[in-house]
C-alpha cells in the first residue's frame, strides 16, 4: 500500500526560506570577498532580517500547518518570530563597528548569526519534537561557534568549548526525554500528545512524567534557568561582547516559545506535574541571580547572573497555568529584549576604548559622557523594576498573575528578590554618578550603536509610561492558549 505523503505548503515558511537563501548567498559572498566585504555583508544581513520580519508581518497566522503538522503558522509564532528578528537585528547593528575594530572574520560572523536565527524560527513554529530538535541544534551549534569566534583569544575559545560540552549534555537529556514521550504516546506531535492525554482510558505513568521533566531540563539549559545555569557566567564573560548581546536575548525568545508549545499545547492537562517544577526553578533562579550578582566585578558576569534572575521572574508567570501568567511572560520577555540589548550596547561602546568590562570602569561616566550614563541608569532602573520604566510593567503583570492564581507566597518571594536585585543595579549607578572618573571616555561612538541604544532607551521609557500598545499586542498573541 503506498505511503501517503503529507501536504506541503512552503508559503507558510516564507520567512525561513528568505533567511536560508540570504545566509547561503552571503556565505558564498564571504568566501569570494574575504574580510574586505564584511561591512557590506553585515548590512545585507540586517536588510535581509528586515525582509524576513516583513514576511512575518504579512502572513496571515491563521493556524495552518505543513509537513504533517510539524510546522505551525499562527498568531503566536508570528509575534515570537518578530521578536526573534528584533533580538537578532539590533545586536548585529551594534556589531558592525565592533567586528571591524576586533579584526574578526566578519562575513562568517554574520552568516552564522543568520543560521542561528533560522534555527530559532524553526523552534518557534515547531508543531512536534522533530522540528523542535532540528531547530534547536541548528541554533545551538551556531551559537557555540559564535562564542568561540575570536580564535586567538583563550577566553573566547574556553567559552565556546564550555558551552559546547554542557550544551551537548543538555541535548542528550532532551533527546532521551523525547524518546520516553514517544514510547508512551506513539507520536511526536504536540497536538497528537494532547489528544492521547484527553482519552480517559490513557494512564499517565511515571515514564511520562520523567520524559516531560527531562524535556523541560533540556530546554531550561538554553534559557540558563537554575540549576542549569552553570555555563552562563563564563560564556557571557569569555564570548565577544557582540555575541554576548546576541545570546542574552535571542535564544531566550526561542526557548520560551518552545516551552509555550510543549507545556500549553501538548501537556496542559498535566499542569499539576510541571507547574511545581517550574516554581522550584523560578525560586532557585531568582536566588542564584540575586545573590551571585552582588559579588561580581565584571559587568558581563553581573548581567549573566542578572539574566538568570530575570528567567526566574519569567518562570513565575509560566508556572501559573493561567492566561494572565502567559500574558505576563510575553510582556516581560518583550521588554527584556530592549533592556538587555541597550545595556550591552553601552558596554560595546565603551569596549572601543578598551574599558567597560569591569564595573569600576564606569566610575565618573556621568561627568564625561552624561547621556550615556543616563541611558545606562535607565536600563539598570528598568531591570530593577523601578517605575515609571517598562521593567516595572513586566514584573507587575507577572506578580499579579501569580497572586490571581493563588500563588501569593511565590509572588512575595519574587518581590523580595526583586528588591535584593536592585542593589547591584544601583551600585553601577552609584559608580557612574558619585565616584571620580578613572578613564577619559574619549572613544568615538558610531551612529549605528547610538541609534540602537537610544531606541532601546526610548522604548523602555515609553512602554513604562504608556504600556497600552504592548499590552494589546501580547494579549492577542497568547489568546490561542485560552
Amino acid at each position: 500500500m503506498p505511503v501517503q505523503m503529507p501536504d506541503i505548503n512552503l508559503g507558510l515558511m516564507l520567512p525561513e526560506i528568505l533567511v536560508t537563501l540570504l545566509a547561503m548567498a552571503l556565505l558564498l559572498m564571504s568566501a569570494w570577498y574575504g574580510k574586505e566585504g564584511r561591512g557590506t555583508i553585515g548590512w545585507m544581513s540586517i536588510f535581509g532580517i528586515g525582509l524576513a520580519a516583513l514576511a512575518v508581518l504579512s502572513g496571515g497566522g491563521s493556524g495552518e500547518t505543513t509537513f504533517g503538522g510539524q510546522f505551525l503558522d499562527d498568531g503566536f509564532s508570528r509575534y515570537m518570530k518578530l521578536l526573534l528578528c528584533i533580538a537578532t537585528a539590533l545586536p548585529l547593528i551594534m556589531s558592525l563597528n565592533y567586528v571591524r575594530d576586533q579584526r574578526m572574520d566578519g562575513g562568517e560572523y554574520y552568516v552564522i548569526t543568520l543560521f542561528s536565527l533560522l534555527g530559532g524560527m524553526f523552534m518557534i513554529s515547531s508543531g512536534g519534537f522533530v522540528m523542535l530538535y532540528l531547530g534547536l541544534e541548528l541554533m545551538s551549534l551556531s551559537i557555540y561557534i559564535l562564542a568561540a569566534f575570536r580564535r586567538q583569544d583563550l577566553h573566547s575559545s574556553e567559552a565556546g568549548l564550555k558551552y559546547f560540552i554542557l550544551g551537548s549534555l543538555a541535548s542528550g537529556i532532551l533527546l532521551y526525554g523525547i524518546s520516553l514521550i514517544y514510547g508512551s504516546f506513539g507520536t511526536l506531535s504536540y497536538a497528537g500528545i494532547a489528544q492521547v492525554l484527553a482519552d480517559p482510558h490513557f494512564h499517565v505513568g511515571p515514564v511520562v512524567g520523567l520524559g516531560m521533566v527531562m524535556v523541560i531540563v533540556g530546554i531550561s539549559f538554553k534559557i540558563a534557568a537554575a540549576p542549569f545555569h552553570m555555563w552562563a557566567p563564563d560564556v557571557y564573560e569569555g564570548a565577544p561582547t557582540s555575541v554576548t548581546a546576541f545570546m542574552a536575548v535571542m535564544p531566550k525568545v526561542a526557548a520560551f516559545a518552545v516551552l509555550y508549545r510543549i507545556l500549553l499545547v501538548a501537556f496542559p492537562s498535566l499542569h499539576d506535574q510541571w507547574g511545581p517544577v517550574l516554581q522550584f526553578m523560578a525560586v532557585l533562579s531568582m536566588a542564584v541571580g540575586s545573590f551571585a550578582a552582588i559579588a561580581q566585578t565584571n559587568i558581563k558576569r553581573m548581567l549573566a547572573y542578572s539574566s538568570i534572575g530575570h528567567v526566574g521572574f519569567l518562570l513565575i508567570g509560566l508556572s501559573t497555568g493561567t492566561i494572565e501568567g502567559y500574558h505576563g511572560v510575553l510582556i516581560y520577555l518583550t521588554i527584556y529584549i530592549f533592556m538587555s540589548v541597550g545595556a550591552f550596547g553601552l558596554i560595546l561602546i565603551l569596549n572601543r576604548e578598551g574599558v567597560g568590562d569591569n564595573i569600576e570602569d564606569y566610575k565618573g561616566l556621568s561627568r564625561k559622557r552624561p547621556y550615556l550614563a543616563l541611558l545606562m541608569s535607565a536600563f539598570m532602573f528598568s531591570m530593577a523594576g523601578i517605575p515609571p520604566l517598562a521593567g516595572f510593567i513586566g514584573k507587575l503583570y507577572v506578580f499579579m498573575a501569580a497572586i490571581k492564581a493563588g500563588m501569593i507566597g511565590l509572588a512575595i518571594v519574587g518581590v523580595l528578590f526583586s528588591a535584593l536585585g536592585a542593589f547591584y543595579y544601583l551600585r553601577l549607578v552609584k559608580f557612574m554618578y558619585f565616584d571620580e572618573a578613572e578613564s577619559e571616555f574619549s572613544m568615538p561612538i558610531s551612529v549605528s550603536s547610538q541609534a540602537v541604544v537610544v531606541l532601546s532607551g526610548v522604548i523602555v521609557l515609553v512602554w513604562g509610561v504608556f504600556p497600552g500598545s504592548i499590552l494589546g499586542v501580547t494579549e492577542a498573541a497568547v489568546r490561542m492558549f485560552q
